[in-house]
């Protein structure tokens, strides 16, 4: 595995750092790995979509925080998600990690997501993604 990317990857517009998040790996503390290949960039204030369109709040705090954390949020009642924290501080900006392909700890993946009968199952989807790699 190669370095951390550093915090100025992620001090940009995210409409500039989710396309150079793809073919990235993403590496959680017990080793499971997926190489990200769907994410979906969000511009905050000018963003209906985005989790702070509507300004900070407590649960939305991450993402108006220093390019770089993880803002992992639960969604709908039923799945964690996770978006990269992106722009400077106080932009509420960021990008959406949609699916990653699982490259390493695959028997730990395929666990932790249930053993889906189709590979293309595990991480398709911001739940399956986070639920894959152990993100709550």
């Amino acid at each position: 595995m190669k370095s951390t990317l550093p915090r100025g990857f992620y001090r940009r517009d995210p409409r500039l750092v989710a396309p150079d998040l793809l073919n990235k790996l993403i590496v959680v503390a017990d080793g499971r790995a997926g190489r990200i290949v769907e994410v979906e960039a969000y511009c905050g204030a000018d963003d209906p979509a985005a989790h702070t369109y509507r300004g900070r709040t407590q649960r939305n705090a991450t993402m108006f925080g220093e390019a770089g954390h993880l803002y992992v949020y639960f969604s709908y009642g039923i799945h964690w998600c996770a978006n990269t924290v992106c722009g400077e501080v106080g932009e509420g900006v960021g990008v959406l990690l949609r699916a990653i392909e699982p490259v390493q700890r695959l028997d730990v993946i395929r666990t932790a997501r249930g053993e889906p009968r189709r590979e293309a199952d595990i991480g398709n989807g911001p739940g399956k993604l986070a639920q894959a790699l152990g993100i709550t």
